[in-house]
């Protein structure tokens, strides 16, 4: 993935105007740009973590632990954030998926040689906080859209990012964040290609199958028939119990439970002679 060159050069001035303020140890290309599904009107999402001089940590000032900075330069909407590694090396012990990302993401647009040291170690901290992180940020963001009044395709795509990095990093301890790299890692050879998918998306939202009563329509096969065709209907009443959708029963359960071994209770019906 490589910027058009209007947005690499405008970064480029940007990062270089921030370096005199602060030391960086990386900078990441974060958001739609890192994810895969750039718009021509995406904003440049820079995500760096600095160093603070020692003399402002042993000091009795404060060191500078964030650094915000929202504009719009040349055209290109630049949203630059900077964490002080202090805070992010907590965060990334927690499991903080963002810190991950800047440490050990792909698109490096500046980078410190003491970074590898720092991605080793992190690499060696990875654990299920991670997959916690994704697997919340991807409901909160899923909430998100469904409360949305106009379908967005781009909002989808986060949901599915999130979801996507966060499930191929537990099962391989792999970061990956870009969705056509991740779509074509899980792909299988009988899947049939996103690329008509991604395209119909952008245009319309899919609409779910709904059955005639106008609830979604499942797509659960019907389990076979074990009664032979011509066989009498059973006389037996049908429980009031509504049928279970994941294959247990009432009725089921009463078939595969143990005998009772309660003597049998003696009949009170009085006998007419």
């Amino acid at each position: 993935m490589t910027l058009d060159p209007h947005a690499a050069a405008v970064a480029d001035a940007f990062l270089d105007e921030q370096a005199e303020r602060r030391d960086h140890l990386v900078v990441a290309l974060s958001g739609a740009h890192a994810y895969g599904f750039p718009s021509p009107d995406s904003d440049l999402d820079l995500k760096a973590v600095h160093v603070a001089p020692t003399r402002t940590l042993l000091g009795l000032g404060t060191p500078e632990q964030v650094a915000d900075r929202l504009e719009v330069i040349e055209g290109v909407e630049v949203d630059y954030t900077s964490n002080e590694i202090g805070g992010v090396i907590s965060g990334v012990l927690a499991g903080n998926g963002n810190y991950l990302e800047r440490i050990c993401g792909a698109f490096l647009l500046r980078r410190d040689p003491d970074l590898d040291e720092l991605q080793v170690l992190t690499r060696a901290a990875l654990s299920r906080r991670f997959h916690h992180h994704y697997r919340g940020f991807a409901k909160a963001q899923r909430k998100a859209l469904d409360r949305t009044q106009a379908a967005s395709t781009k909002k989808a795509l986060y949901v599915l990012r999130t979801t996507l990095t966060g499930r191929h990093l537990l099962e391989t301890g792999e970061l990956v964040v870009d969705v056509r790299e991740l779509h074509d890692r899980s792909a299988s050879p009988t899947r049939p290609s996103s690329s008509p998918v991604r395209r119909r998306g952008r245009r319309s939202r899919s609409p779910r199958p709904t059955s005639s009563a106008g609830a979604p329509a499942s797509t659960r096969p019907s389990p076979p028939s074990t009664t032979p065709a011509s066989a009498p209907p059973s006389p037996t009443k049908l429980p009031t119990n509504p049928p279970s959708t994941t294959g247990w029963s009432p009725c089921a359960a009463a078939a595969t439970a143990e005998p009772s071994t309660r003597a049998p209770r003696p009949s009170t019906d009085r006998v007419i002679g």
